[in-house]
Formats: C-alpha cells, sequence, structure tokens
C-alpha cells in the first residue's frame, strides 16, 4: 500500500494521448504498437499498466546529467516507479510526454517527442527535446534509455543560474 498511493500521484502525469482497442481477432501488436499503447497508458494516468508492461529485472536509464539519473540504472519497476515517476510529479506542474515519432527497430523502438510542463520550485516551463529507446524481449521491457536536452532541464530547474 506504502507504493500504490504514491504511485497514485504519478497517475496524473502524462495525458494527451488517444487509446486505441484491437478487435479479438487482430494480429499480434508489433512492439512499436505495445510501446504506443505505454504512452496512452501514461496519458490515461494508467501507472499499474504501464509498470506492468516492465520485464521484472528492466534496467531503466535517466540521461547523464538530468537530476532523476542520480540513481542510474534504475532496476525493477518499483525502482522505476519510486525514483523517476514519483519524483517527477514532486517537481513539476502539468508534465507531459508528447510523442511525435516512433520508430520500429523490431526488439528496439524509439520515440521522438518533446517534455512539457513547469517547473514546481521555480515557475520556469519546459519544452525540451527527447528520444526514447525501448528494448524488449518477449512483450515486455527490459531496458529503456532517455536522451533530452539536460541543459534545458538544469536551467529551468534553477540548477544553472
Amino acid at each position: 500500500m506504502r507504493t500504490i498511493v504514491p504511485l497514485l500521484l504519478v497517475s496524473f502525469l502524462f495525458s494527451g494521448c488517444v487509446t486505441t482497442h484491437q478487435p479479438a481477432n487482430a494480429p499480434a501488436p508489433s512492439n512499436a504498437q505495445r510501446i504506443r499503447s505505454l504512452y496512452d497508458a501514461f496519458g490515461r494516468g494508467d501507472v499499474p499498466t504501464v509498470l506492468g508492461s516492465f520485464d521484472p529485472n528492466i534496467v531503466w536509464m535517466e540521461a547523464e546529467n538530468v537530476n532523476y539519473a542520480d540513481r542510474n540504472p534504475y532496476r525493477g519497476p518499483q525502482a522505476v516507479g519510486e525514483g523517476v515517476f514519483m519524483r517527477i510529479g514532486q517537481d513539476w506542474s502539468n508534465f507531459r510526454v508528447n510523442v511525435e515519432q516512433l520508430i520500429d527497430g523490431g526488439a528496439n523502438v524509439v520515440a521522438l517527442g518533446r517534455y512539457t510542463g513547469t517547473n514546481k520550485s521555480t515557475g520556469q516551463p519546459l519544452n525540451a527535446q527527447f528520444v526514447h529507446v525501448w528494448s524488449l524481449q518477449e512483450n515486455r521491457i527490459v531496458r529503456f534509455q532517455q536522451y533530452t536536452d539536460t541543459a534545458q532541464f538544469a536551467r529551468v530547474t534553477g540548477v544553472w543560474k
């Protein structure tokens, strides 16, 4: 219960994605479709679905020099939920992950987009480019690597004056 309550707070972090449903007789979704569904779950605030798509041994890497990289690598869904998602919820208002393009590389899927939000401490807006690299095995997410505009994060959060 200690973990569930804070994770529910994270459920309001991501929005703006449209959910699509597949008919029962449809072919299995591609890995890119799985990742699109993951972003849709973020958008609905469905944190249990997001964490449930992770392999129990997922390795999650935040971009170097982003304040959430201090615990890299995160191992396991609980570590990601507590160390990344909950902290984002504490630090940002209206934080959004806006996916502009997905590139299907089979076992690896690349997402291109922008983060937007307002830092709660400084009141400064964020509009930072990102790249996410997702690795999947047997329909489970086993690895995540983030790349983003770390200079903008530092400026907006007040690390750089």
